[in-house]
């Protein structure tokens, strides 16, 4: 029996809910709403104008509703007055096809047609930045191999700490939080979870960690590249897929004796032809995973003051190795460290669903696995695909990929195309100090 959001508020001193979705360049757009009134909106939604927000609507449009999801309601940890519910968005009685949330659903419920789960974690890497944005928090932070940094640790340990506890409180379970590769930069990792869940969680984290850095004077992003010469922020998703849902699953359908170089690091046979559609739609689904302009200046990244990127720019995969674009760190999952940090929380889901079905259903093999240092030695591969160098080929890649726009939803698909493209035409259009700086005098 769904959870009765009204009795909810009564013995939880619930006043407000923020009922939220997220649009499809992953901005996240809320109401407001007092207890008294929330019976209403779980039957009927929240209305929004969908054109005031980045979905392909017009201003013509009838009013778009997000229907609370109330088995995903959180309290503020930080406010308790206060509950934050995702939300299905509805159009006059039907789901609306092109929002993000939606699209994850009908994905969900496709594979478990086929007896999967997919269960996800994802690793959020962020930088924590003075309110203008402009540079790094601590004035200290410099040190040229910062990664694990234990003074800088200290530094910042009152909006880590915080936000951990917040996580704690909520029983997600976190498990490490540490800084990062760059100057500034952390990350923050909590238990896995089924892929909608794990998509509820990862978009109030975003929203989690913000609040609590404004509140101590700081400023969080989530931006792939924010930093010329650092790291970028990646969002790696770690996947396996399940015989049931949350703590019904028994058998990890991923963990197996596979036949061939994924059964030697732990695949079963559905595990591999699974990364096999990965592989097969990595240019494509990098238009999802790395959604903009800036995010190609993470994956096609020149060496970083660290020493390394820790990004891919080619479509290889290996064993325990973190020079590719996937991973198989242990029997039975694997890592993809595509995505970045602008990546829209449903559809990083949705599209790693989406190519992992498309994977089972076609017996896609990855290809031959490569355990050599990519940094070092990845101009030897010659037979592997690059990875898109820009976000307009990813857009081609994607628009190019039939099978996978389908799968995705052909509403969904073309909405995603038409206003990215726009997206793109806007910063083509954009006059850069670059440009007079090498054309001003010829």
């Amino acid at each position: 029996m769904a959870t009765d959001l009204a009795k909810f508020a009564e013995e939880n001193g619930v006043k407000y809910f923020m009922i939220s979705f997220t649009d499809l360049f992953g901005g996240q757009r809320a109401k407001l709403v007092p207890a008294r009134a929330i019976a209403d909106m779980q039957e009927d939604g929240a209305g929004f104008a969908g054109f005031a927000t980045w979905l392909d609507l017009t201003p013509a449009h009838p009013d778009m509703l997000a229907v609370p999801d109330p088995e995903a309601v959180i309290i503020l940890p930080w406010n308790k007055e206060i509950a934050w519910v995702p939300g299905n968005c509805v159009m006059e009685g039907e789901d609306v096809a092109q929002a993000p949330r939606n699209v994850l659903r009908k994905l969900i419920a496709e594979a478990a047609e086929e007896g999967m789960h997919v269960k996800t974690g994802i690793e959020a890497e962020f930088f924590l930045l003075t309110p203008a944005g402009d540079q790094i928090s601590d004035e200290y932070d410099t040190a040229t191999k910062p990664c694990y940094d234990q003074q800088a640790f200290m530094r910042r340990l009152d909006v880590i700490r915080e936000i951990s506890d917040h996580m704690l409180e909520l029983g997600w379970n976190p498990y490490q939080n540490d800084h990062e590769d760059a100057n500034g930069q952390w990350e923050m990792n909590w238990d896995f979870d089924d892929a909608l869940k794990t998509a509820d969680k990862h978009s109030f984290f975003k929203f989690m960690a913000k609040c609590v850095a404004e509140k101590h004077g700081y400023r969080v992003t989530f931006m792939p590249k924010p930093i010329e010469g650092l790291t970028g922020n990646g969002c790696h998703a770690h996947v396996s897929v399940w015989d049931a849902p949350g703590s019904e699953s028994k058998v990890n359908v991923f963990a197996g004796e596979g036949e061939g170089q994924t059964g030697e690091v732990g695949l079963s046979e559905r595990g591999k032809h699974f990364l096999g559609g990965i592989m097969k739609h990595a240019s494509a689904l990098a238009a999802i995973t790395n959604p903009t302009v800036n995010s190609y200046k993470r994956i096609n990244a020149p060496r970083t003051m660290s020493g390394a990127t820790w990004a891919p720019n080619t479509v290889t995969w290996t064993g325990n190795n973190r020079t590719h674009m996937v991973r198989v760190p242990g029997p039975g999952r694997f890592e993809l460290r595509l995505p970045d940090g602008a990546v829209n929380p449903y559809l990083l889901q949705a599209i790693i669903i989406a190519a992992g079905l498309s994977g089972i259903r076609s017996k896609a093999d990855p290809g031959k696995r490569h355990d050599i240092d990519m940094y070092a030695e990845g101009h030897t591969i010659t037979d592997a695909p690059k990875l898109p160098l820009n976000m307009l080929d990813a857009l081609r890649a994607y628009d190019a990929d039939g099978g996978l726009k389908a799968a995705m939803g052909e509403e969904f698909s073309a909405a995603y195309l038409k206003m990215k493209m726009q997206e793109w035409n806007d910063f083509c259009n954009h006059f850069s100090s670059w440009e007079k700086a090498n054309t001003m005098d010829i």
